[in-house]
């Protein structure tokens, strides 16, 4: 009994030649370099809008931006300027709050928050002290407003400055009106005789 081996030759090249058939039109087909696409802002026929741009679905929020900490993110409480910080202040935030301050704020402010920032010694209007007047008795809420939407003459900060390291600039500003405002009977008794 002798078996045939051709058919089995003829099998395994005709697999052969039909796997290296499909392997060479598939990887000649164009389809998904020539796909239709649009160039950004372009306008388009396929829309109703004409707009090839599509806008994002209702109620999208960016990855890590939902705003769900309306204080954090507002300072306001209600519809009044916020009379607390949205959370605690240790000595890493007011580090952190120092340095932003002398970064972004002591320009105009002046490292003490008096007011006589090197852009004011060359000429610029002078802004309100941070230490003294009514801004002792403004609430933190009434600071990130304004670092975030600016005032009079100064700029919003908003693009500059993260959220956080407004509140923290923040807890830095109570510290320099303490500091500015303080009598020698604030200073713990055991604390006085180094200052003396």
């Amino acid at each position: 009994m002798r078996t045939e081996r051709f058919p089995l030759r003829r099998f395994v090249l005709a697999f052969l030649a039909a796997s290296a058939l499909v392997l060479f039109n598939t990887a000649c087909r164009q389809d998904m370099h020539d796909q239709p696409r649009y160039t950004a802002l372009k306008p388009s026929t396929f829309f109703g809008d004409s707009s090839s741009a599509r806008p994002p679905v209702a109620g999208t929020v960016a990855r890590g931006d939902l705003r769900e900490d309306e204080l954090l993110y507002t300072g306001k409480q209600g519809e009044e300027p916020a009379a607390a910080f949205p959370f605690p202040i240790d000595d890493a935030v007011m580090e952190r709050g120092r340095e932003r301050f002398d970064i972004f704020c002591s320009p105009c402010h002046g490292r003490t928050g008096t007011g006589d920032g090197i852009v004011v010694q060359r000429g610029f209007s002078k802004p309100p002290s941070l230490v003294t007047g009514r801004l002792l008795d403004a609430p933190p809420g009434h600071f990130f407003e304004i670092i975030t939407n600016g005032f009079g003459a100064m700029p919003d900060h908003a693009a500059q400055v993260r959220v956080r390291d407004r509140w923290a600039i923040i807890a830095y500003i109570r510290a320099l009106q303490l500091a500015a405002n303080a009598k020698i009977d604030d200073v713990p008794p055991a604390e006085r005789a180094r200052l003396q």
